[in-house]
């Protein structure tokens, strides 16, 4: 690991980074997305992360659907010797938690699960595509491993388009069989779904704010997090 924050991530092999875009004048961004150290984001709390995001408010429902579809991956996982994470479950199976991602990003970003992909770095581990950008910049996965870890990543990667296009025998963007450029290409960038969906919808919601144009008042949280780059009286 490159980066080291407050979570355990000695068994991590990845570098790490927060891929995102900028705050207004409060953190650039040169292009749509920018990989921001981890050390340098606002820190958050962690008791807050409960599997049942209270901070979104009540989960409400359940969506008889996309139950369906969890539990079709969760038994896929499940002959692999793996298990989904209870707070992404409940995320992907409630109906007013559901789609807040997509609701509230700003670059377009859209839910969209994949079947599980081999690692292309470590036997036995998997990665379940669950979000991803318009246009493909970034895409974030769950990765798996057989220990029972479960943390998010992201890469610039469609794995799944890379395995198919092998499989179909086409030209693949990447070489799957180098592992260490596959390593390189996957970076690790929060422990858990919650405190990846938290952070995201932190500074979506942040972004609209600061780019108004006006001086909003901001809720507490929205303000706590953007006073790590703008202390009171801090001239910006």
């Amino acid at each position: 690991m490159s980066e080291q924050t407050g979570s355990d991530l000695s068994s991590v092999d990845f570098d790490a980074a927060w891929c995102a875009t900028d705050l207004g004048k409060y953190r650039a961004c040169r292009y749509t997305y920018e990989q921001y150290s981890l050390d340098s984001l606002p820190p958050l709390d962690s008791s807050q992360f409960t599997g049942a995001f209270p901070w979104l408010g009540e989960a409400g429902d359940s969506i008889p659907r996309q139950v369906i579809e969890l539990n079709g991956l969760a038994r896929d996982l499940a002959a692999k010797g793996l298990t989904l994470p209870r707070d992404f479950v409940t995320f992907q199976t409630t109906e007013n938690l559901y789609g807040s991602l997509d609701e509230v990003s700003v670059t377009g970003c859209w839910t969209n699960l994949s079947d599980p992909l081999p690692s292309p770095v470590e036997p036995g581990a998997f990665l379940v595509r669950f979000f991803r950008d318009q246009q493909d910049c970034v895409i974030w996965y769950l990765y798996l491993r057989p220990t029972g870890e479960a943390f998010v990543v992201y890469s610039a990667l469609d794995y799944e388009f890379e395995y198919e296009a092998r499989r179909d025998g086409e030209e693949t963007q990447t070489d799957l069989e180098d592992a260490e450029q596959q390593r390189a290409a996957i970076l690790w960038c929060a422990p858990s779904f919650e405190e990846f969906a938290h952070r995201f919808w932190i500074e979506n919601r942040l972004w609209r704010a600061v780019n108004s144009g006006e001086s909003p008042v901001l809720e507490p949280r929205l303000q706590d997090y953007l006073n790590h780059y703008a202390p009171p009286g801090a001239s910006m």
